[in-house]
């Protein structure tokens, strides 16, 4: 890679010479590969990645606070009435 300005001009020059074509067959596999897939080109695709954006959720699940605290009290009575 090149770390001036004339750097960058002389790879681009030698890779010319090597190949005068060499920046045209670049773009073309750039051309060739930037149309395909998507939800464009497969609509059964799409339908399913819709179906689990809203079956799929990033967030944590909520707990409950009131439940979880009967929970304890419960045991702990429970505890407490086995060491009696």
């Amino acid at each position: 890679m090149a770390g001036t300005k004339a750097g960058g001009l002389k790879a681009a020059q030698k890779n010319l010479a090597k190949d005068p074509n060499f920046y045209a067959k670049i773009g073309e596999k750039g051309g060739r590969n930037g149309h395909t897939g998507g939800f464009a080109a497969n609509p059964d695709l799409a339908r399913i990645a819709g179906a689990k954006g809203g079956r799929i959720s990033r967030r944590t699940k909520k707990t409950d606070d009131s439940q979880a605290v009967q929970n304890d009290d419960s045991q702990t009575m429970q505890a407490s009435s086995i060491a009696e």
